[in-house]
């Protein structure tokens, strides 16, 4: 594949629904059918573009997110500078507290760095700290018949990205700790790893909520697919 390829996420604390552009180019959108611009855009918690890598040239850019309702229109609420190289891939996260004031919220890139070349025997799987209030956290994966445990990667600060780790395929009930506890922080429940796939486990949310009930801002786990 020729040229860099971005996934976008919107993790932004109470942030709008949002565009994505890299520069001047927008790179994001839902589709219309009427002939004008849609005013949804990606929401918090959501991923852009169905999960999919979008295929962008190589070199100085930089994202933002721009707000998609017809309430100050694509005004940029992130900016967030990077440096793409060719045939890499890469995740662009709005993240922090969106601030109603000054419409701002913060956001990061990092780079993607699974290797091209799979081993269908295991699931390769990292893990993202993009909750704005949580103090460095380490992902355990626990096969909930056997009990075994493993940990992926070290302790990860906000805002940065541990390394692939090869793991059994499986079913695994996901656990981050705080550097130094035993006690859980967050908890997901019955999440599948598949053979020959990579995946993201990324930490969201304000960490002063319960883990537990639906707040829409709750500290929570996803995953997705890297490929």
């Amino acid at each position: 594949v020729v040229g860099a390829r971005v996934k976008f996420f919107n993790l932004g604390i109470n942030a709008p629904q949002v565009n994505f552009y890299a520069g001047s180019t927008k790179v994001t959108a839902i589709s219309s059918t009427t002939g004008t611009e849609s005013t949804v855009g990606v929401a918090y918690g959501a991923v852009a573009a169905g999960n999919n890598y979008i295929a962008l040239a190589p070199g100085q850019t930089t994202f933002s997110g721009r707000i998609s309702a017809a309430v100050d229109k694509d005004l940029p609420i992130a900016s967030i500078p990077a440096t793409l190289e060719d045939r890499r891939a890469y995740s662009v996260y709005l993240s922090g507290f969106y601030n109603t004031t000054t419409k701002q919220v913060e956001g990061f890139v990092v780079p993607d760095n699974f290797p091209d070349t799979l081993d269908y025997s295991q699931a390769l799987v990292r893990f993202v700290n993009a909750s704005p209030n949580a103090q460095p956290m380490q992902l355990t994966l626990r096969e909930p018949v056997a009990g075994t445990e493993i940990t992926v990667g070290g302790a990860i600060a906000y805002r940065a990205a541990g390394v692939f780790v090869g793991v059994p395929t499986g079913s695994y009930d996901l656990t981050t700790r705080i550097s130094g506890s035993t006690a859980a922080a967050i908890t997901r429940t019955a999440v599948s790893f598949l053979p020959g796939r990579v995946y993201t486990v990324t930490a969201r949310g304000d960490m002063t909520l319960p883990t537990a009930g639906t707040a829409v801002n709750r500290p929570f786990l996803d995953n997705s697919i890297n490929r």
